[in-house]
């Protein structure tokens, strides 16, 4: 009673590393779909050491990124392969955790080929990855716990480590206040408020292992929470994630608090 909670904790910790590091360096946390290394696209080679090379260039910017990446296909189809004799969701999201961190290591180890100061190993928890980023550039992780997606996850990195915004880099071009697979003509949004995006993505609850929307809802209500802006892009082209940590027009979708 009357304590103060450890996310609480965290984030005044991160506020106060990030103003010991503010004008000389910003901390900026990419939220990796997992779709966006899935193996049916021909040209994923090419996507992979393009995102080595802008991470690269933020590095030597004086920039300090960390990447959280999802799942994609391999966690939808082990849980799939699961699902018939597995009923416990977070039982389901242990596979989907799996998947996660065989995807956060192949960028690892194709960061770390570029001299990039990367961790050497993947966080498995948040706390473990704001540790990490003090001691180097760049941080990869994946999920963490049953119920926590990696949108969630790379929020919860943000707010707790002092950053100035989190980029959710996807498969689609702009929040929509319909799916755009089932509706085409939906509408499309260049700025929200986090309000307006929770309204769009739902309430602030985990409901199924394996689940796939634009941005994890319990990720949006912790952005809202903590003021934490997202950028919401089309990470297919990796010069949008470039422009976002630029701050330059990226053609997605602000949202602010």
């Amino acid at each position: 009673m009357g304590g103060i909670s450890t996310l609480q904790r965290d984030l005044s910790v991160g506020i106060e590393r990030q103003a010991v590091h503010q004008g000389s360096m910003a901390t900026v946390i990419v939220a990796l779909g997992g779709s966006l290394l899935r193996p049916e696209v021909d040209e994923r080679h090419a996507w992979l050491m393009e995102l080595v090379t802008i991470v690269r260039d933020r590095v030597a910017a004086g920039d300090r990124i960390g990447l959280v990446v999802g799942g994609g296909a391999p966690a939808r189809e082990g849980i799939e392969l699961a699902r018939p004799i597995i009923d416990d969701v977070d039982h389901l999201d242990r596979i989907g955790i799996a998947a996660t961190r065989l995807n956060a290591t192949i960028i690892r180890e194709a960061l770390a080929e570029e001299g990039i100061r990367v961790t050497g190993t993947i966080p498995r928890s948040v706390n473990e990855a704001v540790e990490s980023l003090l001691q180097r550039d760049v941080v990869v992780m994946g999920g963490t716990v049953p119920g926590h997606t990696t949108d969630a996850v790379a929020i919860r990195l943000a707010i707790r480590g002092g950053a100035r915004k989190c980029i959710i880099a996807t498969n689609v071009a702009k929040v929509h206040a319909e799916d755009p697979r089932g509706n085409p003509d939906a509408e499309s949004f260049d700025r929200l408020t986090l309000a307006e995006l929770q309204a769009i993505v739902g309430p602030a609850e985990h409901s199924s292992a394996g689940s796939s929307q634009v941005v994890d809802p319990v990720g949006v209500g912790e952005a809202i929470r903590y003021r934490m802006p997202l950028d919401i892009l089309d990470g297919r082209n990796p010069q949008s994630i470039r422009l976002s940590l630029e701050d330059e027009d990226f053609g997605g979708t602000v949202v602010g608090v």
